[in-house]
């Protein structure tokens, strides 16, 4: 048998704090990181709130302590400033005794630059070196080069589920002996560009989302990264590192129904779930809170409901969408969602899904709406994508593993 997978470092940054730390108090204090638009320059700054890392350009740079005369996206900086806090708290040796890689997720890639020098792109150029900071891999290149991470990259873009793929494809990376430790994760700045498309989609709230709410009109956009040092249970402990929790099961599905929505039974949200939990060996009755994708649109809020319905029966356990806390940071969701479960684990508690005041009659679920203290032994946490790309991780405390 292969030695189970655990995480080992956390490192993280979005509107509620700028580590896991300040992470963890917005959290369990329950300090919303959704306001008014401050960082973002948008013509429509009065018309929307969102989930905003309240740093500027060079504020991220400081931060970040990143290479001044290199050209440095916003998606790239929150990805280097989340992923070199995993790094040092995962005390990771880099040295030729463990191969280490990183795959890192991202939807938006360096949209903020290019919105910004587009123009100039196509005339004098005189920002041309931001031209080939577009891709969505420009961020893991950047942070791998910054980090010395030299033996294996890869970055994945499958819209909202981009970062839970990136911690499933990690896994499978240790699994077969690809790699030793791995920094798996994501990172999504706002622009212009998003917040445009998603208004023309008309799937965004203009006041504080209000998921699994029967009043819900739509989503808030955030930004943020988050990543997770993973490692095999064997070398973790041989090298006395604390182990926050195992990454015990994981599952991806499609939904193959609409670009933009799920379908009327949940089908790839279902199937996600349901393979996920059998990956663990586990019944559905044994996972003790869901995070939920939870996004607070119409269509994802009823389908993944009746998803969650379909599973679970009436055993149906804890669940919240944290959406309300940070903003939808698309491809970093799942992975700041990850960070989310894990700190529930760690602090045996469940966390609120926030400005929940009635249920969908459809499907009549009552999420949690306060901190609460529980006995928290397996956790899932959904991410579900434009086109269907829909996942789900099972995270799990060592005393379950251990039983």
């Amino acid at each position: 048998m292969s030695s189970p997978i655990v995480v080992t470092g956390i490192g993280i940054i979005s509107s509620i704090g700028n580590n896991l730390k300040e992470t963890t108090h917005a959290l369990l204090h329950i300090q919303s990181g959704i306001k008014p638009v401050s960082i973002l320059n948008t013509r429509h700054a009065a018309d929307f709130v969102l989930g905003e890392v309240k740093k500027t350009q060079e504020e991220l740079n400081q931060l970040a302590i990143a290479d001044h005369t290199k050209p440095w996206t916003r998606t790239a900086l929150l990805g280097l400033i989340a992923a070199r806090e995993a790094m040092q708290d995962a005390r990771l040796d880099l040295s030729d005794v463990y191969k280490t890689g990183i795959v890192s997720a991202s939807t938006v890639g360096g949209m903020d630059r290019s919105e910004l020098f587009y123009k100039d792109f196509i005339g004098e150029a005189q920002h041309k070196e931001f031209i080939d900071t577009h891709h969505a891999g420009d961020h893991t290149e950047k942070i791998a080069e910054t980090l010395g991470i030299n033996d294996y990259l890869t970055t994945i873009s499958t819209a909202c589920s981009s970062s839970l793929n990136s911690i499933m494809f990690g896994t499978r990376l240790l699994k077969n002996g690809v790699l030793d430790q791995v920094l798996v994760g994501g990172s999504d700045a706002l622009s212009k560009f998003t917040l445009n498309g998603f208004n023309t989609l008309m799937i965004l709230d203009k006041e504080h989302c209000r998921p699994f709410d029967e009043s819900r009109r739509g989503l808030n956009l955030g930004e943020g990264a988050a990543y997770l040092v993973l490692e095999r249970e064997e070398e973790a402990i041989k090298q006395g590192k604390q182990i926050y929790a195992y990454l015990s099961g994981y599952a991806n599905a499609n939904d193959a129904f609409h670009q933009t929505a799920s379908s009327e039974e949940g089908d790839g949200p279902y199937l996600a779930m349901k393979l996920a939990i059998e990956k663990v060996g586990l019944n559905p009755e044994d996972i003790d809170y869901i995070n939920v994708h939870g996004t607070g649109t119409d269509n994802n809020d009823l389908t993944e409901g009746i998803a969650m319905k379909r599973l679970f029966g009436d055993k149906l356990p804890p669940f919240s969408s944290t959406k309300a806390f940070t903003g939808h940071t698309l491809g970093a969701a799942g992975v700041i969602e990850s960070v989310f479960s894990i700190i529930a684990l760690q602090e045996q508690k469940l966390l609120p899904n926030i400005n929940f005041k009635n249920v969908i009659p459809e499907i009549n679920l009552i999420p949690v709406t306060q901190v609460k203290d529980a006995k928290l032994r397996h956790v899932l946490t959904n991410s579900f994508g434009f086109g269907g790309n829909d996942s789900s991780v099972v995270f799990s405390s060592h005393e379950a593993t251990a039983s």
